[in-house]
């Protein structure tokens, strides 16, 4: 299983329309074969600068490649997140078992 994450801010006002198409958008992806638990968030903490994440699972890396290279997924990241996101940080992990 991995667990592919991504904090973001973007450069729309707090609220405002632009923000909530951007996130419909963006649950649109859940809709790509392969992903699990899909889930959109706001961040609560004040520790950093992002607002919001996504957050969803894959059952193994060929999903998650799958998903990666998906048109769906190629097209949302050239015209919604590549214009409209200002900071980001992407994590992806696996299950530690020690």
């Amino acid at each position: 299983m991995i667990r592919h994450t991504v904090a973001f801010r973007l450069k729309h006002v707090p609220g405002s329309v632009a923000e909530r198409d951007f996130l419909l958008a963006a649950c649109e992806l859940a809709k790509i074969e392969g992903v699990q638990k899909f889930e959109c968030l706001r961040q609560t903490s004040v520790k950093n600068n992002f607002t919001f994440a996504l957050s969803m699972e894959f059952a193994d890396a060929a999903a998650y490649a799958f998903y990666s290279d998906h048109p769906e997924h190629v097209a949302f990241v050239q015209k919604r997140w590549i214009p409209e996101v200002v900071e980001f940080m992407e994590l992806d992990y696996v299950t530690h078992a020690p």
